[in-house]
């Protein structure tokens, strides 16, 4: 992606760091996430963290990641969601497809 590309208005690429605390392992919390990102067009990872948070790297339009994150937060996933922390960044790139760590 060339850097004209990256910000365009409401095209603008970003990459969203998100920590979601709660009951979110073992409970499909990964499996959810990535369906959600896939159906917006993202990529990126959700990883199970040693201290029982999951995180999840996801790139692509504002917008997009915007509700990605509104998702997290809906209450509507599985598990128990009590806390998502949230981190905006430039895209570093290198990301295809969305998986589950």
């Amino acid at each position: 992606m060339r850097d004209d590309e990256r910000v365009t208005g409401e095209t603008e690429t970003v990459r969203l760091t998100a920590w979601v605390h709660g009951m979110v392992q073992g409970v499909g919390f990964r499996w959810w996430t990535r369906s959600r990102a896939l159906e917006l067009g993202l990529v990126g990872r959700a990883t199970n963290l040693p201290d029982g948070r999951v995180e999840v790297v996801a790139e692509g339009p504002r917008p997009a990641c915007e509700r990605l994150l509104s998702a997290l937060r809906s209450g509507e996933s599985p598990g128990r969601v009590d806390h998502v922390a949230e981190l905006w960044a430039s895209p570093r790139g290198g990301l295809t497809g969305f998986v589950e760590r």
